[in-house]
């Protein structure tokens, strides 16, 4: 015990202290990092420290560098601690400057790392809260300064040299008291999250309900139980320090258990988006919506606040996985001994993505819109997956998709008996060509773009869908002109042709059917003025961002990259949460008013699809009461359907036949005013669209 201060000089006292309570500096050496795609880890051995760190008494402060390298905005820094906790310093900083020169990193900094300038010679805060390492275990043993070129076989550098300081002025880390939003609290029990292989880890939901705050200490409300969890995504993903995640619910057995969760459908598959580069955190949420107000499936979302192993990891959308279901892409479940006749013939989803090799998919044998480099249109197997896959099966869906491409490849690919409609529902085509048009979704139609087929016997053609991966849409992009309001997005092989990753021919050889882009017309006047309208997106943004405004604050706090750039946004880049919100808005109002100058094609007149004879002339009266007459024109069978904005069907009749006969289509009553769009289909697959008020 010291004694009464007023019993002993000063300098008796301070004699008298442990030395632990002065700051404690322990430098470690350097290495030449790796350039084929693993991790150089310098290890530092600490000893004389107290038994514990905490975050008030004694810990970690800081940590510093000096580090030569080619591009050093390719380098990862972490520091990790002896008992395995890893912290990303920085990441994707300094462009292709070769510097980080006496680079320091501590919690209380006045700035980010991401708001600083090469070669980066002051202190910042780091990129994760280094507090998460005073977590009460003992700073004796073996810390390792990684670093990870996540470019390999590129440029090479070198850790001169490196060190880390201990004192009484512990970092703390930040704690997250209540959120509006629901809150996901997930623990690993200590294990890293991988890629590709699921670890076992616990996930607790707090959801009070409208209108209530949620605190991670309330009690789970949605879920409370095991998961397996791992990273998911792309390369653009890994680049994020804010990882997304893929979640799979499991029982006591570590068998897959459906749980409704945060209002959306039982299921257990879920997926974790960062939406890290997106600053808005809305792109996908918005583009999912606008595809279910089409009438399409798109995967359902909530945003959630994710703390993970007590560290706060910002606003996160928790989303539907796209698969197989009920409530989901709800298509035929395709067994594994399901190998002949009709039961072959579905369920199926296939993805346009990156070349996963043969066992997980296949190459199409037609170059993609833009092929000069090489590159080819590869198709993954999402469901069933690649390996659960019986001969019969891969070669039938293959075969099935050979057989659309080739059609539509043809001389008569407009023709409805043998050209791509015989395979193509053709509705869900022109629907997500909107999508992606609206949205100048730079990885639209050649990345993440799903395709699913049901049995025969429940229609069996090729659908375009569900919508997925809108990060980089909305403007969100500064390469292939993804920021640009004018242009098509199809022809991005024109204006972007060293992309590895091309859109496929389809959609300039669609763009070529006069019928198809009479029926995009058709279908762009049936909802520019309402669900596709900028004054609809813009009252939609503004409503989530209003419920947003508090967590994006702690989002931003822990990832402070408003008003920095990021890859790959556009610049200038807005310094605010409302301007990106503003920017988002703007961007909707140039790319609505292009596109509705620009889109080729007319509604109001025939769009009869593969056949030049119509099935039926033109409905009349228009504007229409409570009926719409019309005649047909060929001896075929016709039915007949009315359809609103959004593509829900009011009514159908039919079959009406007879060459030249009149007939009287009596419509329900009580119809809203509006667009509708009447469509007549004959039984060899002739169509006519078109467009009615009411």
């Amino acid at each position: 015990m010291f004694p009464p201060i007023q019993a002993c000089k000063a300098t008796a006292l301070f004699i008298l202290l442990p030395t632990w309570l002065a700051a404690q500096t322990f430098n470690g050496s350097g290495g030449s990092i790796p350039d084929d795609g693993n991790a150089l880890e310098i290890p530092l051995d600490v000893a004389g420290l107290p038994a514990t760190m905490d975050t008030t008494a004694f810990g970690l402060e800081q940590v510093c560098f000096t580090i030569d390298h080619d591009w050093i905005a390719d380098l990862d820094v972490s520091l990790v601690s002896p008992d395995g906790t890893a912290r990303l310093l920085t990441s994707g900083q300094g462009g292709d400057t070769d510097h980080y020169t006496n680079t320091c990193l501590r919690q209380d900094a006045p700035y980010s790392i991401v708001m600083g300038l090469p070669p980066f010679s002051e202190t910042f805060r780091p990129m994760q809260d280094i507090g998460q390492f005073n977590n009460g275990q003992s700073g004796n043993g073996q810390w390792k300064l990684r670093v990870l070129d996540v470019y390999p076989f590129g440029d090479a550098g070198s850790v001169l040299n490196w060190s880390i300081t201990f004192g009484n002025n512990p970092a703390s880390p930040f704690h997250l008291a209540s959120s509006n939003l629901p809150i996901v609290l997930i623990n690993t029990n200590g294990q890293a999250i991988p890629n590709d292989v699921k670890i076992t880890a616990f996930m607790g939901i707090v959801d009070n309900g409208a209108g209530n705050l949620n605190h991670p200490g309330d009690p789970y409300t949605d879920y409370g139980g095991d998961i397996g969890i791992e990273v998911r995504g792309n390369t653009s993903d890994w680049l994020s320090p804010k990882k997304s995640y893929s979640v799979e619910l499991r029982d006591a057995f570590g068998e897959d258990l459906d749980a409704p969760l945060l209002g959306m459908p039982a299921e257990s598959d879920w997926t974790l988006l960062a939406s890290y580069f997106d600053k808005s955190l809305l792109n996908n949420t918005l583009t999912f919506h606008l595809a279910r107000a089409m009438g399409r499936y798109a995967p359902r979302t909530r945003d959630v606040e994710v703390v993970l192993n007590g560290e706060y990891l910002g606003v996160f959308n928790f989303v539907e996985r796209i698969k197989r279901g009920p409530h989901r892409v709800d298509i035929a479940k395709l067994q594994p001994d399901e190998t002949f006749g009709d039961d072959l013939t579905g369920g199926y989803i296939l993805s346009v993505d990156r070349d996963n090799g043969p066992v997980n998919g296949f190459a199409s044998p037609f170059p993609p819109a833009e092929s000069g480099n090489g590159q080819t249109t590869y198709f993954e197997h999402r469901y069933p997956k690649g390996e659960d896959l019986a001969p019969e099966q891969r070669a039938y869906i293959q075969a099935y998709v050979d057989s659309f491409e080739t059609a539509l490849h043809g001389p008569s690919f407009t023709d409805s008996a043998t050209g791509y409609q015989a395979y193509a529902d053709v509705g869900s085509f022109v629907d997500l060509f909107l999508l992606n048009e609206l949205s100048r979704n730079v990885d639209g139609y050649r990345l993440s773009g799903y395709l699913y087929k049901d049995k025969l016997s429940n229609g069996g053609k090729l659908h375009a869908g569900p919508a997925w991966d809108f990060d980089l849409g909305w403007g969100n992009a500064n390469y292939c002109q993804g920021a640009d309001t004018a242009g098509w997005q199809y022809l991005m092989g024109d204006f972007c042709p060293n992309e590895n990753a091309q859109v496929p021919f389809w959609w300039p050889r669609l763009m070529e059917d006069s019928n198809f882009v009479n029926t995009v017309r058709c279908r762009w006047e049936a909802l520019r003025d309402n669900v596709l309208s900028p004054g609809y997106v813009a009252a939609f943004c503004d409503s989530v961002a209003a419920v947003l405004d508090q967590a994006q604050q702690r989002n931003f706090e822990a990832w402070p990259i408003l008003g920095e750039y990021v890859w790959p946004n556009p610049v200038p880049v807005p310094a605010t949460y409302a301007g990106e919100i503003q920017e988002l808005k703007h961007f909707m109002n140039g790319r609505w008013a292009w596109l509705d100058a620009n889109l080729p094609g007319s509604c109001g007149v025939n769009t009869a699809i593969g056949t030049a004879t119509a099935p039926v002339g033109a409905p009349y009266p228009n504007p229409f009461l409570d009926a719409v007459r019309f005649h047909t024109t060929t001896g075929e069978a016709v039915m007949v359907r009315l359809t609103d904005a959004v593509g829900r069907t009011v009514h159908t009749a039919g079959p009406f036949m007879g060459q030249g006969s009149h007939h009287v289509f009596e419509l329900p009553l009580g119809l809203a005013p509006g667009t509708y769009l009447f469509t007549a289909t004959g039984k060899s697959g002739a169509r006519s669209t078109f467009r009615l008020q009411h």
